[in-house]
C-alpha cells in the first residue's frame, strides 16, 4: 500500500470518528476554548511571553517586518507540540480504558468516567458563578502539581534560549505534560471513549482550543489576554453547562 493509500484510509477513519463521536469532540474543543481562555493564558501565558521574546530578539533590526513580528509571536511550534503530547496522553488513555473496560464487570467504565467529567465540567460552570465554592488551587493534591511542574519547567528550560523550529515543538511536547485540573476533565472525557483514534483526535482538539487565548496573549501581551478572558469569562459558564449535559446525556444513553 502507497503512501497516498495510507493517507487516504487514515482521512477516512478519522472521518468515522467524527461522525461517530462528534459530540464528544465538539465538547472538548469548546472546553479547550473556555479553559484556555479562563485558565491555559494565565497559567501558559509566561511561557508563551517568554519565547516570543527570545524569538524576536533573534531577529536583526533590518530583518524585522510585521510578518516576522506576526510569526514570531505565534510559537505555532510550541503548539503544535502541546499538542502532540496531549493527543499521545488521549490515546495512551483511552486504549488503557478501552482494555480495563473490556474486563468482565468493568464495561461501566467509560459511564464512570463521562459522568465524572459531566460533574467536573458543571463544577466549572458553578465555581463561574458563585464565587464562595473552592478554587482549583485551594484543593488537595496541588502541591503535588506544583512538585511535578517544576521538574517539567527546569528539564525544559534549556530550549527557551532558541525556542524556534524543532526545539519550539520539543517545548511545546516537554511543557505539555504539566498538570493542571482543566486537562484532567479533558483526559477523562478522552479516556471515556475507549478509542485510541478518538482519544488522541479529542486531545488534539482541546489543545486546539486553547490556542487563540494563547495567540492572543503572544501577539499583544498579557492586556490582550486579559481583554479576551472577560470577553469568554461571561458565557464560560453556560458552555460549561451545555458541556456537562451533553456528557451526561453520553453516559445516559450508554447504560439506557
Amino acid at each position: 500500500m502507497d503512501a497516498l493509500s495510507l493517507l487516504d484510509a487514515g482521512l477516512n477513519q478519522c472521518a468515522v470518528v467524527i461522525d461517530r463521536d462528534g459530540g464528544l469532540l465538539l465538547a472538548l474543543l469548546t472546553a479547550g476554548l473556555v479553559g484556555g481562555t479562563t485558565h491555559c493564558a494565565g497559567m501558559c501565558g509566561p511561557f508563551v511571553l517568554a519565547q516570543v521574546s527570545a524569538r524576536l530578539e533573534r531577529v536583526p533590526l533590518s530583518a524585522m517586518s510585521e510578518f516576522r513580528r506576526l510569526t514570531g509571536a505565534a510559537v505555532l511550534p510550541y503548539h503544535a507540540g502541546r499538542a502532540t503530547t496531549y493527543a499521545l496522553i488521549g490515546a495512551l488513555s483511552a486504549s488503557v480504558a478501552g482494555h480495563v473496560g473490556a474486563l468482565p464487570g468493568l464495561r461501566w467504565l467509560s459511564v464512570a468516567l463521562l459522568a465524572l467529567a459531566a460533574l467536573f465540567f458543571l463544577g466549572y460552570a458553578a465555581r463561574g458563578v458563585v464565587s464562595w465554592l473552592p478554587k482549583p488551587s485551594s484543593l488537595g493534591g496541588n502541591s503535588v502539581q506544583r512538585w511535578w511542574g517544576d521538574r517539567v519547567s527546569r528539564l525544559a528550560r534549556p530550549l527557551f534560549g532558541n525556542p524556534t523550529g524543532w526545539r519550539g515543538y520539543g517545548l511545546g511536547v516537554a511543557l505539555g505534560f504539566i498538570p493542571c485540573g482543566m486537562l484532567y476533565g479533558a483526559i477523562a472525557v478522552a479516556a471515556a471513549s475507549a478509542s485510541t483514534l478518538t482519544g488522541a483526535l479529542g486531545m488534539a482538539a482541546f489543545a486546539l482550543g486553547t490556542v487563540p487565548s494563547l495567540l492572543a496573549v503572544g501577539l499583544a501581551g498579557h492586556v490582550a489576554g486579559r481583554t479576551w478572558r472577560t470577553a469568554v469569562a461571561r458565557v464560560a459558564p453556560a458552555i460549561m453547562l451545555v458541556n456537562a449535559g451533553v456528557l451526561g446525556w453520553m453516559a445516559w444513553k450508554l447504560v439506557a
